[in-house]
């Protein structure tokens, strides 16, 4: 080929040789043309809010089968949705993918899986018929539902400096477990309709039982009881062997006999509050009795009565 196309493809003047970066380019634009870059968030950023739009519509999904009075699959449905509930923010954090619209998500699927959703499954499974004042404990219950995510939400934002031992406790009953505590009364219907008991089913379908149920549930999430997160609780190894196997046994129950593991795990946290209570106010007490015995003066900062250590020696 003549110099001067070889100049000419080359993009250089006639005679000049190409110079090496000039013909890298050239090859680099050839075979391995740049893709186009796109904006956006990696899917592992969504995954979390993904696990939060399934929990949000089995929570829909419960509503709709107790609208059909379906009422095993309804509590199946919320059942699906708080074990989403304990997934999606363990998730979010694993992944680094916590933000302000997952928190704010998250918070207004729980208000509507375990405060409405709740609420309406028990007024269509007894409440319904009851007279005109019928629906007040569920109103009750769905608006302290709401006070009480209200209420963690602005702690989150505003955080006060807290004492060691209260972060393993929560402020009164959370969402899904009041959601739980609240179904009681259909965990035993359902129950007993299995175990063919009439009387048992009549019981747990009576309008007063179930409102009951739901106010005292609903004082308990808004209440600043401590109750036990489970999050930090640290098991001592003598009992770490008894709780696995007590942990297996349940799960041997719950997929043998649900309705009655569930039931039976209400009445367990029920029997934990004051337990729990207790264990909080022993720890505080500990904690002011250790900062009693803490001098005066080291509180302020200032060093304890004594020797004092020379000086050390230095430029005038």
């Amino acid at each position: 080929m003549p110099a001067s196309d070889g100049a000419a493809v080359a993009g250089t003047t006639p005679g000049a040789r190409p110079s090496r970066r000039r013909l890298r380019r050239l090859r680099r634009v050839g075979r391995n043309p740049r893709r186009p870059r796109f904006r956006g968030l990696s899917f592992n950023r969504l995954i979390p809010n993904i696990l939060t739009l399934i929990g949000l519509c089995a929570g829909l999904i419960g509503i709709r089968f107790a609208i059909d009075g379906h009422f095993a699959q309804a509590a199946a449905a919320l059942l699906l949705s708080a074990f989403i509930d304990g997934l999606d923010g363990r998730i979010a954090r694993l992944l680094r993918a916590t933000s302000r619209f997952g928190a704010e998500f998250d918070s207004l699927s729980d208000f509507l899986c375990f405060g409405v959703a709740p609420a309406f499954i028990l007024y269509l499974w007894a409440l319904q018929g009851a007279g005109r004042y019928a629906f007040l404990p569920c109103i009750m219950f769905a608006v302290c539902m709401a006070l009480r995510l209200a209420r963690f939400n602005a702690a989150i934002e505003s955080p006060s400096p807290l004492p060691t031992y209260a972060h393993n406790f929560f402020t009164g009953v959370p969402a899904p477990a009041g959601a739980g505590l609240a179904l009681f009364p259909l965990f035993v219907g359902l129950e007993a309709h299995k175990l063919e008991l009439p009387w048992l089913y009549d019981l747990a379908r009576q309008p007063l039982l179930v409102a009951v149920v739901l106010a005292g549930v609903a004082f308990l999430s808004v209440s600043t009881l401590p109750l036990w997160s489970f999050k930090n609780f640290k098991v001592p190894a003598q009992y770490v062997l008894p709780l696995l196997l007590g942990v297996g046994a349940f799960a041997a129950v719950l997929v043998a006999d649900p309705w009655a593991a569930l039931a039976a795990a209400g009445l367990i946290y029920v029997v934990m509050i004051p337990f729990s209570r207790r264990s909080y106010h022993r720890l505080r007490a500990d904690a002011e009795a250790l900062q009693e015995d803490v001098p005066e003066e080291t509180e302020r900062g200032m060093p304890p009565e004594g020797p004092v250590a020379p000086a050390p020696a230095g430029p005038a």
